[in-house]
């Protein structure tokens, strides 16, 4: 890490998790959550980066992180701000493998350029947090193009967020590959304005097929959550670590 540069910072209340998340993790994550959390685990399942090591950005505590997804790697990196998720994270039973780094990638423009830097060899995992971290420039698709495209990494992440119930009995997830968030959220939601945050993250992946799945994360709060990955070059040309 940059001497130069603040290392990432504690934060027991933050935009991406903190002690409200928690409380909401035990009181919704069997119940509410778990239609999300078997659309992500397909998902993860899915992604086959064929790296040795992995790099989750965000984790926090893991909740919608599969049993067993760390045992695929080696060597598991996680740069989580929250110090009572590093606690949980580490407690899980897959967890023999991780290591935490308290690398800031997220605050600066440079910030996934040091990522890659110091993680030359690894798939790259943002677990929900781009979108609930704003851009420090440009935007999250212009970075991750810049700076990653030689990587294997995949995200999911809200792409909006709404209080206006989603369409009943829909598919859980589907995937797309549309040009505009407005035929994507017809898919989800019944015709009319609807009112949204819009955090900025539709179709990271630029060209590729996106998936997408709702999230009812609170009893009156829903959000459309996105899932775009890059496969990076072959593993026999990835770089390695020094």
């Amino acid at each position: 890490m940059d001497s130069d540069r603040p290392p990432l910072a504690d934060h027991l209340l933050s935009p991406t998790g903190g002690l409200v998340y928690h409380l909401r993790a035990l009181r919704h994550r069997h119940g509410l959550w778990a239609p999300f959390h078997r659309a992500a685990a397909g998902w993860l399942a899915g992604w086959q980066p064929l790296r040795r090591e992995l790099v989750i950005v965000g984790p926090n505590a893991g909740y919608a992180l599969p049993a067993g997804i760390l045992t695929r790697f080696e060597r598991v990196t996680a740069l989580e701000p929250d110090p009572l998720a590093r606690w949980l994270l580490a407690q899980r039973a897959d967890a023999g493998r991780l290591g935490f780094s308290r690398l800031d990638c997220l605050a600066t423009r440079d910030g996934l350029a040091r990522l890659a830097s110091a993680h030359p060899a690894a798939a790259i995992l943002f677990s929900n947090v781009l979108g609930q971290v704003a851009a420090p420039a440009d935007d999250w698709r212009t970075l991750l193009a810049r700076h990653l495209s030689g990587h294997a990494w995949a995200s999911y992440h809200d792409v909006i967020s709404t209080a206006a119930r989603p369409k009943p009995g829909g598919e859980p997830a589907i995937i797309t590959n549309d040009r505009d968030l407005e035929t994507t959220l017809a898919r989800f939601w019944p015709g009319g304005t609807i009112e949204l945050n819009d955090h900025e993250t539709f179709r990271l992946a630029s060209d590729r097929p996106h998936h997408y799945a709702v999230w009812q994360i609170a009893r009156r709060r829903w959000h459309l959550v996105e899932w775009a990955d890059n496969a990076g070059p072959p593993p026999d040309q990835a770089q390695t670590s020094t």
